[in-house]
């Protein structure tokens, strides 16, 4: 069984055909998965597919890129949906430098404030990393997030860096540009992490892997992502599908 630990399979790219994404993943050995809200719209999305599909879980929290709009009602609204069951972990938050619309002070205080509510719930945090390593890594350090642990997603960073999260009580995760020929970083630094410490992601439907570059992502292309890092880690599939199986349950504290 794969679990695509990233998933917006909330977004309107699969308005049309919800149920056939569903029926594909589940014939490409995906158990489960964790579907992803960072604003408004999309999280309230996330409630209805969690609530119906016993194997989707949920994640929400607020994108670094749109931490200028949250606002107070915002920020207790999500606080006040973090006791449901079915939400097992709070993202995906962070920073991203790329893009300019959130000045960096604002993401950095929604970044703290959120941590501090994911710790205040006993959740783990999705990790959201743009060109901002440095300051997502002293935050977390500040705000003694490995009391709760988390994910890194869609991993791009070095060796180093990676165990420094990993020693922050992070798990590494690794998405399409796994696969692709201009991915030699991430496959250096996959073959590093520890086996207990790794997760796989399509964070669909962007990113889609190798040959499906460019194209919609969906959550049966993880069998890729997870192909790939089985090459990558000399293990078998199955081998790999079974392992970071388990470090999503451990990670999400799903039994």
């Amino acid at each position: 069984m794969l679990f695509d630990t990233h998933t917006h399979i909330n977004d309107e790219a699969f308005d049309e055909d919800f149920e056939d994404v569903l029926r594909r993943a589940e014939e490409a050995g995906v158990g489960r998965m964790v579907v992803v809200g960072v604003d408004r719209p999309s999280i309230e999305k996330v409630f209805p597919i969690i609530e119906r599909y016993d194997h989707i879980y949920g994640a929400i929290g607020w994108n670094p890129e749109d931490a200028v709009d949250m606002s107070d009602g915002d920020f207790e609204w999500i606080r006040g949906h973090l006791d449901h069951p079915k939400i097992v972990a709070l993202g995906e938050i962070g920073l991203d430098y790329h893009w300019d619309k959130s000045p960096k002070p604002v993401q950095q205080e929604v970044f703290r404030r959120q941590i501090r509510a994911a710790k205040a719930a006993g959740l783990p945090i999705v990790i959201h990393n743009r060109e901002a390593t440095a300051d997502v890594a002293r935050i977390l350090r500040e705000e003694r997030a490995e009391t709760v642990g988390g994910v890194m997603h869609c991993y791009s960073d070095n060796w180093e860096w990676a165990e420094a999260f990993i020693d922050l009580n992070f798990y590494i995760s690794f998405g399409g540009p796994i696969t692709f020929k201009n991915g030699r970083l991430q496959q250096e630094t996959a073959a590093k992490v520890p086996a207990d410490r790794l997760l796989i992601e399509t964070d669909c439907p962007y990113l889609s892997p190798h040959p499906f570059r460019g194209k919609r992502n969906e959550p049966a292309r993880v069998r890729l992502v997870a192909k790939k890092l089985a090459e990558i880690k000399d293990m078998t599939l199955d081998e790999l599908a079974r392992i970071t199986t388990e470090n999503a349950g451990r990670c999400f504290r799903i039994g």
